[in-house]
């Protein structure tokens, strides 16, 4: 039976072709004529980038399962992130958390699931426990809060890391611009070690140098902290006390934040046999506030899958 005229024209269509990549649909030395991202959307190389050897092609299908960008459907179907466990905290108070005017804190919206953290601080507390703090900003913007909202707030003190909600009591203009947030309700504790390192398999786009408009390449995060992470790339990026742009995305029960910053190579370990990557202990030295909340989060997120090291990025 004939074709009809519909079935031809979609199966000519780029929605109809696989977004999954071979190796050999990659070219090396020439720009890619589209985007290659993993399968959740997270972009490897943009469209003209180039991949300049076999080597960091290898790396690229080594590490990840790139896909035609163009091709990959937006509204993918996703699977459903992961109920955080809870760990058991009993009947824990505001002054069990032991946090101090000053303290960094993060609030979002309690319903919304997809809704950034915005960074404020704590600025009082109440006989009450109420907890006064200054405005969530966003871009440099106060975050619009409602009398009686509920918000999610990821709190962080000198132990762990604590969450909790609590309901908007008020918002103040006079002296100066701070908001009153009721009693914290159930709070939950994650744990904090100052050595704490977490397992990762962040795809990172990088680039040579502190200044750019461009990535060079792509590594692989395999240990990431608070600061900084273990990066591995097909070949050495610098020497220790050397720069890269980084930018890479951070996905936890919390957030899914866009980071784009620099960071220093504080040690190099090269390969021991050929075709093997480079790893490099980098450090993110350049965090703005959002950017050091995001990377808390979602570093303790993953609290059961530690990597412990006794010094340094390695």
């Amino acid at each position: 039976m004939e074709k009809t005229i519909e079935a031809s024209v979609a199966e000519s269509t780029p929605e109809a072709a696989s977004a999954t990549l071979s190796i050999d649909a990659v070219p090396v030395g020439t720009p890619l004529e589209w985007p290659i991202t993993a399968p959740d959307g997270t972009l490897l190389f943009a469209s003209g980038a180039i991949l300049a050897t076999t080597d960091e092609r290898k790396f690229l299908f080594d590490n990840f399962k790139p896909q035609r960008g163009d091709l990959l459907e937006a509204t993918s179907n996703k699977e459903p992130a992961a109920s955080e466990p809870v760990e058991p905290t009993g009947n824990l108070a505001l002054k069990d958390m032991h946090l101090t005017i000053g303290a960094l804190i993060g609030i979002r919206a309690q319903l919304g699931s997809g809704a950034p953290m915005h960074p404020c601080r704590i600025i009082g507390f109440a006989p009450n426990q109420a907890l006064f703090i200054t405005p969530p900003l966003h871009e440099g913007r106060m975050v619009q809060l409602g009398l009686g909202e509920n918000i999610e707030i990821v709190a962080i003190a000198s132990q762990a890391v604590f969450r909790f909600v609590c309901t908007v009591e008020a918002i103040c203009r006079s002296p100066f611009d701070y908001v009153v947030l009721s009693k914290p309700g159930v709070i939950r504790r994650l744990r904090e070690r100052k050595s704490i390192r977490v397992r990762s398999h962040l795809p990172v786009r990088f680039g040579i140098g502190e200044t750019g408009n461009s990535y060079e390449g792509l590594g692989l995060a395999k240990g990431v902290s608070a600061v900084g992470m273990s990066l591995s790339a097909s070949w050495t990026l610098g020497a220790v006390g050397e720069r890269l742009r980084i930018a890479f995305r951070l996905q936890s029960t919390d957030l899914d934040s866009e980071i784009e910053t620099t960071a220093v190579i504080r040690n190099v370990q090269k390969p021991g046999a050929q075709g093997e990557p480079t790893v490099h202990g980098i450090e993110l030295d350049q965090l703005d506030g959002a950017q050091q909340m995001a990377m808390k989060v979602f570093v303790f997120d993953r609290q059961d899958d530690v990597l412990y090291w006794s010094n340094g990025l390695k």
